[in-house]
């Protein structure tokens, strides 16, 4: 076993990596990831998701009870993500990451869209989701948004259950970050920001005249990202689901 596990890990490190572009989310079947020094390179908006406070949940319930509370939180953000054209890939541990494929201001829009409406599953006083899960327990979430260029690579070993895909790259990463500093919230990047469609950006007012007036819906913070301290946007906003 170690001359097999040395051997593998020479050949992983010591060749050059090869990359290919693709324009559509993969799959753990997709037959061109193998486990050799092969990757496949996508450009594409990241909505991470991440439910919190597992252990309490644990803690406070039996076993059935806390798989009853994934199985609905997983199909609530899977079903939304699909609506709007994203892909759910990492479930790990209470963290989804979708992807949706491509960074246009529509895409980018659509992900904003779609993490509007988990939102309100979650949180509004009118989701059925909401009432039924915090029988249990009050849900607690962040939301993270950021795009740009991802390697996807398979790992692991041969066989149904000894492999995974790893997804590389800023947009993930940054994803993640902002997410986890949000609670119950949406965070998105400053690039995210800037590049969004009016439809998730603003809300139609009036102001003391009758008048309609645009009203930003994001506000700003700061997160340390690579030793630098960037500013991100948050909003509370969300979009009811009908």
């Amino acid at each position: 076993m170690k001359s097999g596990i040395d051997s593998k890990v020479a050949e992983i490190i010591d060749n050059a990596f090869e990359t290919s572009d693709i324009t559509y989310v993969p799959d753990i079947n997709d037959s061109n990831l193998t486990f050799g020094n092969k990757g496949l390179k996508l450009t594409a908006t990241v909505l991470y998701i991440d439910m919190r406070g597992s252990t309490s949940i644990l803690n406070k319930h039996n076993r059935t009870s806390v798989a009853k509370i994934h199985k609905a939180y997983f199909h609530t953000i899977v079903t939304i993500a699909k609506s709007l054209g994203g892909e759910v890939r990492s479930f790990n541990g209470d963290g989804m990451l979708v992807l949706f494929q491509g960074t246009t201001k529509a895409k980018l829009s659509d992900a904003v869209s779609a993490a509007m409406k988990m939102k309100w599953m979650l949180t509004s006083a009118d989701s059925k989701v909401k009432k039924k899960m915090e029988k249990y327990t009050a849900v607690d979430f962040g939301i993270g948004i950021h795009y740009g260029d991802i390697v996807c690579a398979k790992v692991g070993i041969a066989g149904e259950n000894n492999r995974d895909l790893v997804w590389i790259g800023n947009a993930v990463n940054k994803s993640v970050k902002i997410g986890d500093k949000i609670h119950n919230d949406i965070g998105i990047s400053a690039t995210v920001y800037g590049n969004l469609e009016d439809r998730v950006k603003y809300i139609t007012e009036k102001d003391w005249y009758g008048n309609d007036v645009q009203k930003d819906i994001w506000q700003t913070a700061t997160i340390e990202y690579n030793d630098t301290q960037e500013t991100y946007y948050f909003t509370t906003y969300h979009i009811e689901v009908t």
